[in-house]
């Protein structure tokens, strides 16, 4: 589906305006991802990094492009065609979004997205895309629901409405990282997972976050109030550091009957991990995804990267080992998730 077919599902006076979240740190590709230099900012899948793969995802949708992302990273985001939206301090995904919705015109439909996930079939993704455009046009706040593929326990899932008459389906219930077993009793039932990227109509969004959370609301409006305008965009008013710290679902889509979700099997992967590196990366005959100068001998099924000192490894399977100039991670393959506990242990200064 073309941007401009996209386009034209949309009312007369309402605009597409892209939003990009790049906020987040992503902990659990520790040593590559540090504070300083999140994984959106990193080259993981292919050859850009996540950030422009986004921004490219969503180039032509509409006529302005905004990115949301702490002050401490405006400097590399100023080499892209987007506006940004600085936040003083990160506080999730619901004050970030709030900021971009008073930020656009009541009649403006956001298309928000994290600037750090994948997606390998952006024909797919544009086709689910228009069917989300037309439900927001409806007056439903809109995600997309993944397909699984396997009871991954790491994701939260929802439960859309049994019948199957329309492309964007009302959601029932929202679960948060069920067990394995509950997973696939999820998954039987037509559970899909939960994507963290939506398509909003700004004035329902602004009028469920008004009912829902009118003090995120008051205090998101105040920052925008006061917001300094510079040649990149704007930097948002001390007051958003005291938005509580709530994520667009918890906030809002868990609570309203307003919420609706789309189908999309598109090759979708949050880049959670580092085995979700390995999955996606391009194997040698045993298994191995190698990336930088890896000398190997009887390995099989491991993720070995240097970005800098000669990395060898001998007889080792499943793996991760990452080696930079800022650190070393070696773990199993299996414990990947364990990063985020292990970068807790980390003293901050090396983090």
């Amino acid at each position: 589906m073309g941007s401009q077919a996209l386009r034209d599902t949309l009312p007369t006076m309402s605009s597409i305006v892209p939003v990009v979240l790049s906020g987040g740190v992503g902990t659990r590709l520790w040593p590559l991802s540090r504070q300083g230099e999140p994984k959106q900012f990193q080259t993981l899948i292919g050859s850009d990094s996540m950030l422009a793969q986004t921004l490219a995802r969503v180039e032509g949708l509409g006529d302005r492009t905004l990115i949301v992302a702490g002050l401490a990273h405006v400097p590399e985001l100023q080499a892209t065609d987007a506006q940004i939206l600085a936040e003083p301090a990160g506080r999730n995904t619901a004050p970030a979004v709030a900021a971009a919705a008073l930020s656009c015109s009541p009649d403006d439909i956001l298309i928000v997205m994290p600037a750090d996930h994948h997606i390998s079939d952006l024909t797919a993704f544009r086709g689910a895309l228009e069917h989300a455009i037309t439900a927001a046009r409806d007056g439903w706040l809109t995600t997309f629901g993944i397909v699984p593929d396997r009871p991954e326990t790491g994701y939260g899932y929802l439960v859309p409405e049994s019948s199957e008459d329309s492309p964007a389906r009302r959601i029932v219930e929202f679960i948060e990282k069920p067990n394995s077993e509950t997973a696939s009793q999820l998954i039987a039932k037509g559970a899909l997972w939960n994507s963290g990227m939506f398509v909003f109509p700004v004035a329902v969004l602004l009028a469920e976050l008004e009912r829902l959370q009118p003090e995120l609301l008051t205090v998101v409006r105040a920052a925008v109030a006061s917001a300094t305008t510079h040649s990149w965009g704007r930097q948002l008013g001390t007051d958003f550091l005291t938005a509580p710290n709530l994520s667009i679902d918890v906030a809002v889509m868990e609570k309203t009957p307003q919420a609706a979700v789309v189908r999309l099997k598109a090759g979708w992967s949050d880049i959670g991990s580092w085995s979700a590196v390995w999955d996606l990366g391009a194997k040698d005959r045993s298994g191995n995804v190698v990336v930088g100068p890896v000398t190997m001998l009887d390995s099989a099924r491991n993720y070995l990267r240097s970005d800098g000192p000669p990395l060898a490894v001998s007889g080792v399977e499943d793996l991760i080992v990452v080696a930079t100039l800022s650190g070393v991670l070696v773990t199993k393959r299996d414990r990947a998730q364990s990063v985020k506990d292990l970068f807790e242990l980390i003293d901050p200064e090396d983090r």
